[in-house]
């Protein structure tokens, strides 16, 4: 993928613009394009920048939302799981987990939840979940407190690089005659297509489509009032922080699930790229920003509930890296928490025909993207195609051997941020080792981009600044 090749064609005519480069805005463009509609897609920062490479890096039905009893959100988002299974084996892989009973009856308790659980993913499930003895549990799950330990439950999810999944679509885009664009930010709408700045060399672009699709995320309002200035609100978004640990706190290929939190979520952890993610909080925020960070009291709260179920509670120095990210969740009725909003996605028709889909979450983003542009199909009077996506392949990384030479050549790196964080994910494994690596990383990206010394050393602070935020206070 060549940036520069895409934004030669954005005086073309397209049929639909997609605005949003994360889960949802890249599901849309890929349905549409896999229809065989002309799609460009526009994204204000870098591919997945904001909440789309901040999960829990989980492709699952969600088990919580079976306590709430939300049996279409679960059964929807296992089925979702295991097409993504199937059409993505190369970034989404079985994960078992296991559920630690410490009290009587805990064990029933979420062992027939669980069957439950499986029931709903029908002939697209994994494997059965079953109950373990108090020595099977252990054995799964070195590094947990023994002590009361009574048994626990083995279910089975998926794990993924929610980063790299974002890629792969933005590269199946452009396999499928897409354009992707980061560094794109769209500053009006109008009818027929819309204005963006290309953030890079301060030049403003128009784009003429037939329809647009506001696939932005916890940024859809934003979209909404350049449509509509007066509009209300859709969304209450909420924050959610994980922490990253050294391996030794749970060796081993099983993850951890807590079941109960003193908010009454549910909290993983998780072996992930040779780490183990802790998380995740739920904490209402004001207004959303690109680059949200955990607060103090999420890292006490993180910390203060792996103290109860690890042998040998983490600590502050042991952090390696910490991130935060925001859920676009729908509003319903003020006042309502948010760890009780909606995951389930919306769609909104404005009276200028801008379509709006936000909510869900990265495991349902196949969905949310088919039925965004059956109903842009149908605002701008399109033929009707049906989507392929339910059994389309997506893309795998290019051969390029170099990790930082194959982010820039092929997956539309274009700063030190882009390659660490996203393409690498040196940033979230290890906050302090990336910063190490910051030099030389922009020195290949200023030789290949052609930049001076200047926009180099502006990278390296930038960086610099960024990790600041991915190391957590050492305040006890």
């Amino acid at each position: 993928m060549k940036r520069e090749d895409f934004i030669e064609r954005l005086p073309e005519p397209w049929d639909v613009a997609v605005i949003g480069g994360g889960a949802t805005g890249l599901g849309a463009a890929v349905d549409a394009a896999s229809r065989g509609l002309k799609v460009v897609l526009l994204e204000q920062g870098d591919f997945a920048q904001a909440t789309s490479s901040r999960s829990t890096k989980l492709i699952h039905g969600g088990v919580r939302y079976l306590k709430q009893g939300n049996l279409s959100l679960v059964r929807d988002a296992l089925r979702e799981r295991g097409l993504l299974l199937r059409n993505a084996p190369h970034l989404v892989h079985p994960l078992p987990f296991v559920i630690p009973a410490y009290a009587t009856g805990e064990r029933l308790f979420y062992g027939a939840g669980l069957k439950v659980y499986n029931l709903l993913a029908g002939e697209l499930g994994i494997a059965p979940s079953r109950m373990l003895s108090r020595e099977e549990t252990l054995a799964r799950l070195p590094g947990i407190r023994a002590e009361g330990l009574r048994g626990g439950v083995l279910y089975h999810d998926a794990q993924f690089d929610d980063a790299g999944l974002a890629v792969s679509l933005a590269k199946t885009l452009a396999l499928l005659g897409g354009a992707p664009i980061n560094y794109l930010k769209v500053v009006a709408l109008r009818q027929g297509g819309l204005r963006a700045l290309d953030r890079e060399s301060g030049r403003e672009h128009e784009v003429h489509a037939r329809v647009v699709i506001n696939a932005t995320g916890v940024f859809a309002d934003e979209i909404r009032r350049l449509d509509e200035p007066s509009c209300e609100p859709m969304l209450a978004p909420s924050q959610g922080a994980h922490l990253v640990l050294p391996r030794e706190f749970l060796p081993g290929d099983n993850a951890l699930m807590i079941p109960k939190t003193d908010d009454g979520r549910v909290l993983f952890a998780i072996p992930w790229f040779g780490r183990v993610l802790l998380g995740t909080t739920d904490t209402p925020v004001d207004r959303p920003v690109l680059e949200p960070a955990p607060l103090e009291s999420e890292v006490e709260f993180l910390l203060h509930h792996a103290e109860r179920y690890f042998a040998r509670p983490p600590e502050r120095e042991d952090v390696r890296s910490m991130f935060a990210g925001l859920r676009p969740l729908v509003k319903r009725n003020a006042g309502r928490k948010t760890s009780s909003l909606s995951r389930d996605h919306i769609i909104r028709i404005s009276d200028h025909g801008l379509v709006t889909i936000t909510g869900g979450k990265w495991t349902t983003y196949r969905h949310m993207g088919e039925d965004a542009v059956n109903a842009a199909l149908n605002v701008a009077k399109l033929p009707f195609r049906p989507s392929r996506t339910e059994s389309l392949t997506l893309a795998k990384p290019d051969s390029e051997a170099d990790p930082v030479l194959r982010a820039i050549r092929s997956e539309m790196a274009r700063t030190v941020e882009d390659v660490l964080a996203r393409r690498t994910r040196e940033l979230f494994l290890d906050a302090r080792a990336s910063l190490a690596r910051a030099p030389q990383v922009a020195a290949v990206l200023a030789a290949e981009l052609s930049k001076n010394a200047d926009w180099e050393n502006g990278q390296i602070e930038a960086f610099r600044r960024l990790v600041s935020t991915y190391l957590p206070n050492p305040r006890g």
